[in-house]
C-alpha cells in the first residue's frame, strides 16, 4: 500500500499529460478507401424474429485523416445503390426498386462528413450527412480505428471499424407489410457497419 501512496502524485501527473490515444500523427494524409478489402453493410429485423444482412458491393471513398488533430479529419463515401447484395435475388431486385431505394432513379447513397472527435484511445465520432433517394439527415458514426500498416507493396493503410443505426422511415423507405399474428415484415431501425481499409496517396 506504501508503494502506491508514494506514487500517486506522480501516476495523476502522468495521467494528465498522457494524450487520449496514441500518436497517430505520422498517419496525416490523404486516403482511398480500398473497396477490394472493405466491407459495408446493413442488418434490419425481418418478420419480428430475426435479421437479415447485406452489402453493398460497389462503392468508392476518400478519407482525410490528422492524427494530431482528429477534429481537422473529414470522409467522403459513394455507394452504388444497384449493388446491393443479400444473396437472395428477388428481394436484391425488390430493394432495387421504387418499394426501397428506386436504384434507377437514384443511383447512388452519399454520405459526408461535417466533424470529427477522439472519443477516447482508438474511438472516434463522426458526424455527417447521409442522402438516400432525395432526403439528406444527419447520422453519428460510432468508429475504432484497428490499426495501420504497411503492405506487400509498399502502400501505407489505415483500418476503422464503424457501426450507425437509422431510421429507414427518415429517408421515405417506409415500405412495409403486416403480419398475420401481428407486428411488421420489416423492421424501421437498419444497422449499417462499416470495415474499411484505405490507403495512402502518394
Amino acid at each position: 500500500m506504501g508503494i502506491f501512496n508514494r506514487n500517486n502524485a506522480a501516476a495523476a501527473a502522468v495521467d494528465t499529460a498522457s494524450p487520449a490515444g496514441p500518436d497517430l500523427g505520422h498517419l496525416t494524409g490523404d486516403y482511398g478507401i480500398d473497396a477490394t478489402h472493405s466491407r459495408v453493410g446493413f442488418a434490419v429485423r425481418h418478420a419480428m424474429v430475426t435479421n437479415v444482412r447485406g452489402e453493398f458491393t460497389e462503392y468508392e471513398g476518400k478519407l482525410h485523416l490528422d492524427g494530431t488533430n482528429p477534429a481537422d479529419s473529414s470522409a467522403e463515401l459513394v455507394i452504388k445503390v444497384g449493388s446491393v447484395n443479400t444473396n437472395q435475388a428477388q428481394r436484391d431486385e425488390h430493394l432495387r426498386n421504387s418499394d426501397f431505394l428506386a436504384a434507377e432513379t437514384y443511383p447512388e447513397i452519399t454520405f459526408r462528413s461535417t466533424s470529427a472527435e477522439q472519443v477516447d484511445g482508438d474511438s472516434y465520432r463522426m458526424t455527417g450527412d447521409l442522402t438516400i433517394k432525395d432526403a439528406t439527415h444527419p447520422v453519428v458514426l460510432d468508429l475504432d480505428f484497428t490499426g495501420s500498416a504497411t503492405d506487400l507493396y509498399g502502400n501505407e493503410r489505415v483500418g476503422f471499424e464503424g457501426t450507425t443505426t437509422i431510421d429507414r422511415t427518415t429517408w421515405g423507405l417506409t415500405y412495409n407489410a403486416a403480419l398475420e399474428t401481428g407486428g411488421v415484415l420489416i423492421g424501421e431501425k437498419v444497422k449499417l457497419s462499416f470495415d474499411i481499409s484505405a490507403v495512402k496517396a502518394a
